[in-house]
C-alpha cells in the first residue's frame, strides 16, 4: 500500500447528493479549506448508517472548525438519495454524499475492494493546501468514532499553526504539547 501522508489530493470529479440536490464535486472544491473524505462500503447496510449518523451528529462541530465532510461510497448518487429518503438516520446528514460507482476515487485512496466493488472504511483529512494529513483504513466490521476524528482534526490544525510543536498521545486543545529538541531525548 502506498503512503498517502503529505501527498497531494488526487484529481477527481464525482456526483453527489447534498441538501436534496444532485451536484458535482471535484478536487478543486476541497482546496482552501480542511476536508474529510469518509469512505464506507455501501448504502442500506449495517455499520455504515451508525458511522454516518455519528458524523451527522458531530457535523456542526466540524463546521465550527472550518472542516467540510464528504462521505464516499461506490453507490450512485441516486442510491444516496433513496437511502436519505427512507432512513431516519441518514435524513440527518447535511454534508455531501459522494458517489463513486466506478471505484476511481476509492482506488486513488487505496480503499477499493476489487472483488466486491466496494470500499473499505477509510478516513482522510486534507488540509487547505490539498495535502493529506491523516490516512486511516479500517476493516469493514470496525466502525469509527467521530469524537476521535474531531480530536485528530484539532491536533492537525494545531500543528499547522504551530509548526515547531507536536501533539502527544491523547492530546486535546489546551493540553500541553511538546517542542522536539535534544533536551527531550530520553526524558519522556
Amino acid at each position: 500500500m502506498k503512503n498517502l501522508i503529505n501527498m497531494d489530493l488526487p484529481e477527481f470529479s464525482a456526483q453527489a447528493y447534498h441538501n436534496e440536490e444532485f451536484k458535482s464535486v471535484t478536487h478543486e472544491d476541497l482546496k482552501g479549506k480542511w476536508s474529510i473524505l469518509f469512505f464506507y462500503p455501501a448504502d442500506f447496510t449495517f455499520v455504515c448508517p451508525t458511522e454516518l449518523g455519528d458524523m451527522a451528529d458531530n457535523y456542526g462541530e466540524f463546521q465550527k472548525m472550518g472542516v467540510e465532510v464528504y462521505s464516499v461510497s461506490t453507490d450512485t448518487h441516486f442510491t444516496h438519495k433513496a437511502w436519505h429518503d427512507t432512513s431516519d438516520t441518514i435524513k440527518k446528514i447535511k454534508y455531501p454524499m459522494l458517489a463513486d460507482p466506478t471505484g476511481h476515487l476509492s482506488r486513488e485512496f487505496g480503499v477499493y475492494i476489487k472483488e466486491a466493488g466496494l470500499a473499505y472504511r477509510g478516513t482522510f483529512l486534507v488540509n487547505p493546501e490539498g495535502k493529506i494529513k491523516v490516512a486511516e483504513i479500517h476493516d469493514n466490521g470496525i466502525g469509527r468514532n467521530a469524537d476521535e476524528l474531531l480530536r485528530k482534526v484539532q491536533a492537525a490544525q494545531f500543528i499547522a499553526s504551530h509548526p515547531n510543536e507536536v501533539c502527544p498521545a491523547k492530546w486535546k486543545p489546551g493540553s500541553d504539547t511538546l517542542k522536539p529538541g535534544l533536551d527531550l531525548v530520553g526524558k519522556i
